[in-house]
């Protein structure tokens, strides 16, 4: 009898094989910028399977997301097209949608394959994170002040283009230092500054890599976008509280919100969380993240600190669009933590909105893609006023 069981056993998981879905073949981590349309596909959804990263943990309880039953869609013109949801998604690869007013999910849409419960990476919707971290700090007592000059917790940075410098500069990307972020091109800073060696000297190779650029503009002065200095914000906290930032982001924040999953963070060659870059999490985790930000942050950042945030400190040369602590401000009071190949969570105050879409485009930083998103974002705004 036994014998026929375990032979039973053995031939069913035989035939469960011969039908099983053919493993992933992931994509190349060298690449990771270049991945073609196919490779985003899995790659995005699969980050901790291809790069080193940390988890980021969630409490023990889950707050709920409850969902509103009414169909919800929007209409609008979009480059001489009428568009709705469906198209929308359809038209700029997207991998996951959510629209959550005053606490209550309107619409949940998933795309290219992704399951509801996949994580998605968040290239620069990381950043805006990282500084909402930067706040916690200050309030936990760990960073003195936006004021405090970025050498004082990172000294390997003095006596070059960051004497000066100080963490409100650094967070609204005005440090002066020169930058190349063309993602197009593999020989870039953005390119090449996250994969430098681990010299073992102690001193993270990102570090290492920002010291030795040059400056171009006085502190304080001039917009650039610089991902590396999102980078050295992040290695900034982890040097002030002394904790991963990972765990310093489960302590104050992944355990309040109520996450249903842990979180991913990708790591540097040194074992450091990217603060600029690739934190992952799933679609109903990032609108969580939107909830507690937009409400002015559960006490867990200074008073007044969301406001300061989403308030324009500097012209990015953009029409109508201003510059925060890491987050993109526009002129009607909305403002939005951004990634390439279209992440974004759209923070709508005047009406309580969420907005957050995780994407694929083919394009990492196309201006046509960035006006359609805006130009979705907004619908979404008018309908649900």
């Amino acid at each position: 009898m036994k014998r026929s069981l375990a032979g039973a056993l053995v031939a069913g998981a035989m035939v469960a094989k011969a039908f099983a879905a053919p493993a992933e073949t992931l994509p190349s981590a060298s690449h990771f910028l270049f991945w073609t349309p196919a490779e985003q596909l899995i790659g995005y959804r699969s980050i901790e399977k291809i790069f080193p990263t940390r988890v980021v943990k969630r409490g023990p309880t889950v707050t709920p997301l409850p969902r509103e039953t009414a169909p919800f869609d929007v209409s609008y013109a979009d480059g001489g097209e009428q568009l709705n949801v469906d198209r929308f998604m359809e038209k700029h690869r997207v991998s996951g949608l959510i629209i959550v007013q005053h606490g209550r999910v309107l619409l949940e849409r998933y795309g290219l394959g992704r399951k509801e419960t996949d994580r998605w990476t968040s290239f620069s919707v990381a950043k805006s994170i990282t500084s909402t971290l930067i706040g916690a700090a200050i309030r936990d007592g760990y960073i003195s002040g936006l004021d405090a000059p970025v050498t004082r917790y990172m000294p390997e940075l003095a006596g070059g283009g960051y004497d000066g410098v100080t963490v409100g500069d650094l967070i609204t990307m005005r440090s002066g230092v020169k930058w190349n972020e063309d993602y197009a091109d593999p020989k870039s800073d953005v390119n090449q500054f996250a994969f430098q060696p681990n010299a073992g000297n102690g001193v993270d190779p990102i570090e290492t890599y920002m010291a030795k650029l040059p400056r171009a503009h006085a502190p304080g002065t001039v917009f650039h976008y610089d991902t590396g200095e999102t980078d050295l914000a992040g290695l900034l906290v982890a040097r002030a509280t002394k904790k991963h930032l990972a765990d310093y982001l489960s302590e104050k924040i992944w355990t309040k919100i109520g996450a249903e999953q842990d979180a991913v963070w990708m790591l540097d060659q040194a074992g450091m969380e990217l603060g600029g870059c690739c934190l992952s999490m799933t679609l109903r985790d990032y609108a969580r993240f939107g909830q507690f930000f937009l409400r002015g942050g559960d006490g867990v950042l200074p008073a007044g600190w969301v406001k300061d945030a989403s308030t324009a400190h500097v012209a990015t040369g953009f029409p109508g669009e201003g510059y925060g602590y890491f987050w993109w401000i526009d002129a009607h009071g909305t403002y939005a933590a951004e990634g390439i190949f279209g992440q974004t969570i759209y923070l709508d105050p005047r009406h309580d909105l969420v907005v957050v879409a995780n994407s694929a485009w083919t394009h990492a930083d196309d201006p046509a893609d960035w006006r359609s998103l805006a130009a979705f974002t907004a619908a979404v705004s008018r309908t649900v006023r």
